[in-house]
């Protein structure tokens, strides 16, 4: 049987999300179809508000609804430790741990040949302009073991070797190819802890 031309809509916007297979944006669209209409008004205005009003803090990048965003306006927070990440849910999986007290970078992806993303696409102007205003004592590279990740991370530290004092990583316990958002807390603090120096 087809699904009627508004329904099949629905459920192919629900597929263009990441790691949403049409099962699953079935699921959902059925979902949306059970609820009440103020449900469904509510959950499209916080889409919209979400969109309209999170943007780019303008000095690590992060996506805030401040600018600055909440951690670089926290003036408890340790200007002279940087961490790089690639994607803003990577510094929140950091933040969970409560075991990094310095400040962020985001660089917005990471180097992809293959998807077209070359270093121009990233935020690296702005972390060059960070690191020259505030001097870090380190720069920990928190970036996921993935091919991608590696090769921004082979990029970054060439980069950087000259302008920074001490350029680390973060240390074992992270497996080869993971991406961070998906590490538990217990993890990823034990990754900073022994985060290691890229020679």
């Amino acid at each position: 049987m087809k699904y009627t031309r508004p329904l099949l809509k629905l459920i192919e916007e629900f597929q263009k999300l990441p790691g949403i297979g049409p099962k699953s944006a079935q699921r959902m669209a059925f979902h949306i179809l059970n609820q009440d209409i103020q449900q469904v008004e509510e959950f499209s205005k916080a889409m919209i508000e979400a969109k309209l009003k999170i943007k780019r803090c303008s000095l690590c990048q992060n996506l805030s609804a401040l600018d600055p965003c909440e951690i670089c306006s926290n003036s408890s927070r340790n200007i002279k430790t940087i961490c790089v990440v690639s994607e803003s849910r990577d510094l929140i999986a950091i933040e969970r741990t409560n075991e990094f007290k310095g400040i962020y970078h985001v660089l917005g992806g990471l180097i992809s040949p293959i998807d077209g993303i070359g270093p121009e696409q990233l935020a690296i102007k702005e972390l060059l302009q960070t690191i020259n205003k505030h001097e870090p004592s380190e720069t920990i590279l928190a970036l996921d073991t993935s091919t991608e990740g590696e090769a921004t991370t082979l990029y970054l530290h060439r980069i950087l070797s000259p302008v920074c004092n001490k350029i680390t990583r973060l240390g074992f316990g992270l497996p080869v190819g993971s991406e961070l958002e998906y590490a538990d807390e217990l993890t990823l603090a034990r990754a900073l802890e022994n985060r290691s120096e890229i020679k």
